[in-house]
């Protein structure tokens, strides 16, 4: 199994911890490519920055598919940010399973308890969260989101200069929120709930160890492609200005629905 890691942001430090987490966290058999975002910001706050990012995901996801056989093809695609930029959308580009580590987490942190926290690095990002929490239907059952409240040194040093913080908020969500499950979000906190295993009293979901191990068995299940439906591929119509990758991604995404539905694929003109 192949497995294309995405950075959705433009830090090298926190590609490393996505990296390290990744590979420990993948079994065996499972090869990594990991790969940063070729444009962006150094860490993703908002819905405006989570747009931009998805654009650069998009590109990343296009160098691995399409028809062309000398392509690094992928079974699976990790969006390695939380909040997963570009998602659902991302979904309709490519004929194999691509997972956001925040669906990963809260699928992971419901299978083990009731409700959850998150626990995020900054009080901007808690917006974002909570939408894609209400997004996957699961507002209900989030207890809190509690983050950090002080200015960050650099993004990826956050789980050395605020450990004992974060450790913290992680007990304050499970003794004052009620949190039967804590995810420790966001890529720069990758490999932490290992290194907090046993300082808290739930179970703790890494994004990323979640995200490798639920792609890992979507792909596994061999469920098959969006052929119709609300995450087909995107109709075949006019466009212009998109790079050589997208463009072929998107017309090989669409003659492979095409053919499985038996439905005739017009070429797009004026590109």
């Amino acid at each position: 199994m192949k497995l294309l890691v995405i950075n959705p942001n433009i830090s090298e430090e926190v590609t490393a911890l996505i990296d390290a987490e990744a590979r420990r966290s993948a079994g065996p058999d499972t090869e990594l490519i990991v790969r940063t975002a070729g444009h962006g910001v150094e860490y993703i706050e908002t819905r405006f920055e989570s747009l931009i990012a998805a654009g650069a995901v998009a590109e990343i996801i296009a160098e691995h598919s399409g028809s062309d056989p000398a392509a690094d093809r992928v079974d699976g695609v990790v969006v390695a940010a939380f909040g997963d930029p570009g998602m659902p959308a991302l979904k309709e580009l490519c004929d194999v399973p691509v997972i956001g580590i925040t669906e990963a987490a809260l699928c992971a942190a419901a299978l083990q308890g009731q409700r959850f926290s998150i626990i995020a690095i900054s009080d901007r990002i808690t917006a974002w969260y909570r939408d894609c929490v209400e997004h996957f239907g699961l507002g209900g059952r989030l207890a809190s989101i509690r983050s950090i409240n002080q200015s960050l040194n650099g993004i990826g040093s956050v789980q050395r200069d605020f450990k004992e913080t974060l450790l913290t908020l992680s007990r304050q969500a499970v003794a004052e929120d009620g949190a039967d499950v804590v995810i420790l979000a966001g890529a720069p906190l990758a490999g932490l709930a290992r290194e907090l295993e046993g300082q808290i009293p739930v179970p703790v979901v890494d994004g990323i160890s979640a995200g490798i191990r639920m792609t890992e068995a979507v792909v596994a299940l061999q469920s098959g492609f969006h052929r119709q439906g609300a995450f087909a591929p995107p109709p075949v119509k006019r466009r212009q200005g998109l790079s050589e990758n997208l463009d072929a991604a998107l017309t090989a995404i669409q003659a492979a629905a095409s053919s499985a539905t038996g439905t005739p694929s017009a070429v797009p003109t004026g590109k």
